[in-house]
């Protein structure tokens, strides 16, 4: 049996869409969607039942303070090892990511996967495109005010990263003791996201962006430096790809990866003020 953990979650629900149609996967959601799913909430022991598991795709439970998403993760990785697990798939962040606020966490939790009694996979998955055009998005005039600098994203469509993790849930032992990573191969600046949404590319300091996002008041105290530090990391050109020594995308999809910019594209569409 394959249990997804985060079937709620964006990446989730398209690696149960990759997946669907099969008889041994179970998805895993802190607040199960349909009769199928099953309570899977890391913040409750209780609900960290993985007997009959063969396989458990762990998706990172990001979004909290480094202590907080490591007691998480250590509990299902604990649950799994208790109930015999035999292989564990985590998602986690790309080596060159390392200068990222969030990096800790995974990192903390790849140690922890190398202690475990069950085999496991890394699944090193650089940042969304599509999170990109949460951060980089134009404004109603159509300018693109992120502080990204001359620095450039080496982007991952989403789907791709979905498709990757349920290829290798579905042949684990294939995997074994692998540290995969994952990022796109065109990195993207903040000119080429301005062309694709008919924009201008005219960048903010990192100073104005903190103050503008305390402003907003949407995000919380501790997501705060995880974004400023995540656009000084591009603007720095530590997450254009050149960290890692290959990525293993193509390879593992077996075909060409999808246009990180187009789905950049798509989203910012959808949010609107594409020209």
């Amino acid at each position: 049996m394959i249990l997804v953990t985060g079937a709620g979650g964006a990446l989730g629900r398209l690696v149960a869409g990759e997946l669907a149609g099969r008889g041994d996967v179970v998805l895993g959601s802190r607040t199960p969607r349909s009769a199928g799913e099953r309570r899977v909430d890391f913040d409750d022991p209780g609900s960290l039942d993985f007997t009959g598991v063969d396989t458990l795709l762990l998706i990172s439970a990001g979004y909290g303070e480094d202590d907080v998403v490591r007691a998480r993760h250590d509990a299902a990785i604990s649950a799994a090892e208790k109930a015999g697990v035999g292989h564990v798939v985590y998602t986690s962040l790309s080596g060159d990511g390392d200068h990222l606020p969030y990096a800790l966490a995974h990192r903390w939790t790849e140690r922890r996967l190398r202690r475990s009694s069950s085999a496991w996979t890394v699944l090193r998955n650089g940042l969304y495109a599509e999170f990109l055009a949460d951060i980089a998005a134009p404004g109603p005039d159509g300018t693109i005010a992120a502080p990204l600098g001359e620095g450039r994203l080496a982007a991952v469509a989403r789907a791709d990263l979905a498709a990757v993790a349920a290829r290798v849930v579905s042949a684990p032992r294939e995997h074994a003791g692998k540290v995969y990573e994952l990022v796109g191969e065109r990195a993207l600046g903040g000119a080429e996201l301005a062309g694709a949404v008919g924009g201008v590319y005219a960048p903010s300091t990192l100073g104005a962006t903190r103050e503008a996002i305390i402003a907003g008041g949407a995000a919380l105290p501790y997501q705060v430096p995880m974004l400023v530090g995540t656009y000084s990391a591009i603007a720095g050109g530590f997450l254009d790809g050149s960290g890692v020594e290959q990525s293993a995308l193509r390879g593992l999809l077996g075909r060409e990866p999808r246009s990180a910019l187009e789905a950049y594209r798509g989203v910012a569409a959808a949010i609107g003020n594409v020209r």
